[in-house]
C-alpha cells in the first residue's frame, strides 16, 4: 500500500485538481492513501478534503493546531500512514502526480532505499520561468548540501521511501522546509535513485518561502553538519566565531589606546570584550544544544573558565609585544598570538565544561 503524505496551509484551490490527477495516475494499479496535514487553514482547505472523504475518495486530513512547518507536517504524516511505501510531495501541483508510479515502479524493481524525483538529473527540468535569483538561491542551497548527500536534488519535496527505512532512522528532528535532507542523513539510505521530472510553478495560492525558512534552511544545514561531522563542523563553527571575536579585540585595543589607556591594561579590557562577545554565538551556534541550560549560570562558568584562556591570552599578548615592540603593527600582531593561544584552551575547556553538547558529546 502507497501512501502519499502531502502538507498544507492555505492550499483550497489546489486541493480538488491534485486529488483528480493523484487518481488518474494511480487508476486501478495499487491501493493508495493520501493523507492531508494541515496547519489549520482558514481558507476552506480542510472543507475541500472532508468533502471529498465523503465522496468515498481515499483522503483523509490531520489538522493541527499547535504545530507549524512542512517538515514537521511531513513527519506526522508518515507515522499516521497505514502503507508500507511512503511518498512525500506538495500540495501546489509543482510535482507531477503523473509520475508517482515511476518513483513506485523505480524503488520495488531496483530494491532502493530512497527514491528522488529530481529537477536535476538528465530528463528532469525546472520551468522557463524562473528568475536568476530563484535558481541562484536553488543552487547556492544544494551546494552547501553537497557535502552531506550524493543526491543531486537534494533540497527536492517529492521522494518515497519504505515505511522500514524511515522507521530505521534515529534523531529524526528537521527545521524548516528541507524533510528530504533530514530523511537522507538520518535514515539508512544506503541505495538512492534518483528519476527525473518536470517540477512546474505552482498556478494557485503563494509560496511558502520566505526569509525566515531560507534561515531555517541553514540552521537545518548546521544541524546536520553537526550530526555528519560532529567534532569537524563544531571546531569549524568554533574559529570563526571567534575570529569575529578577534576582530572585536582589536577593535576595542586601537579604541583603548587611542584614548590614552596604558597598554597592559588595554590588552586586558581588549580581551574580556572579545570574551563577551564570543558567548551569545557560541551558546546560539556552536554548542546550541548546549542552550538548554539556564543563560545566567552558563554566562557565569563562561566567564569563569574562559578566564583561564583569558589570562594565557594576556601573558602571550605581553610577551609577544616585548618581542615585536619595534616593528610596524607589532602591537597587534600580539594581540592576534594571544587570541590564538587563548582561543585554543577555550575551545577545550568549553566543549567539555561549560558548553558541553550532550548529543554530540555521547
Amino acid at each position: 500500500m502507497l501512501s502519499i503524505i502531502v502538507p498544507t496551509f492555505h492550499e483550497a484551490e489546489n486541493i480538488q485538481p491534485l486529488v483528480r490527477r493523484i487518481r488518474a495516475a494511480l487508476a486501478s494499479t495499487l491501493d493508495y492513501e493520501i493523507i492531508f496535514v494541515d496547519d489549520n487553514s482558514q481558507d476552506g482547505t480542510v472543507a475541500q478534503i472532508e468533502g471529498l472523504s465523503r465522496e468515498g475518495v481515499p483522503v483523509r486530513v490531520i489538522v493541527r493546531d499547535t504545530e507549524r512547518g512542512l517538515s514537521s507536517a511531513v513527519l506526522r504524516g508518515f507515522r499516521e500512514a497505514r502503507g508500507d511505501l511512503l511518498l512525500c510531495m506538495d500540495a501546489d501541483l509543482s510535482h507531477p502526480p503523473e509520475s508517482i508510479p515511476l518513483l513506485v515502479e523505480t524503488i520495488i524493481q531496483q530494491q532502493a532505499d530512497l527514491v528522488v524525483g529530481s529537477r536535476y538529473i538528465t530528463g528532469g527540468s525546472i520551468p522557463k520561468g524562473w528568475g536568476i535569483y530563484r535558481w541562484l538561491n536553488s543552487h547556492v542551497a544544494l551546494g552547501l548540501a553537497r557535502p552531506l548527500t550524493s543526491i543531486r536534488d537534494s533540497t527536492a519535496g517529492f521522494f518515497l521511501l519504505p515505511r522500514r527505512i524511515f522507521e530505521q532512522g534515529r534523531d529524526i528532528h528537521p527545521l524548516g522546509y528541507k524533510i528530504l535532507l533530514e530523511i537522507s542523513v538520518k535514515c539508512p539510505c544506503r541505495k538512492v535513485v534518483e528519476v527525473p521530472i518536470q517540477f512546474a510553478d505552482r498556478q494557485f495560492g503563494r509560496s511558502k518561502l520566505n526569509f525566515r525558512e531560507q534561515l531555517l534552511f541553514l540552521l537545518h544545514l548546521k544541524r546536520l553538519y553537526d550530526y555528519r561531522f560532529p567534532r569537524a563542523s563544531r571546531l569549524i563553527q568554533y574559529c570563526i566565531i571567534s575570529l569575529t571575536g578577534a576582530g572585536v579585540n582589536l577593535l576595542m585595543l586601537a579604541v583603548l589606546l587611542h584614548c590614552g589607556m596604558p597598554l597592559k591594561a588595554a590588552f586586558a579590557f581588549a580581551i574580556f570584550a572579545g570574551l563577551l562577545w564570543s558567548f551569545g554565538p557560541n551558546r546560539w551556534l556552536t554548542f546550541d544544544l548546549a542552550a538548554r541550560s539556564p543563560i545566567l549560570a552558563q554566562f557565569g562558568r563562561f566567564m569563569l573558565v574562559g578566564s583561564i584562556g583569558a589570562v594565557i591570552n594576556w601573558l602571550i599578548s605581553v610577551s609577544l609585544f616585548n618581542l615585536l615592540s619595534g616593528r610596524a603593527g607589532g602591537v597587534y600582531w600580539a594581540a592576534l598570538g594571544g587570541v590564538a593561544a587563548g582561543m585554543t584552551v577555550d575551545y577545550f575547556v568549553s566543549s567539555h565544561l561549560t558548553l558541553r553538547n550532550p548529543v554530540l558529546d555521547n
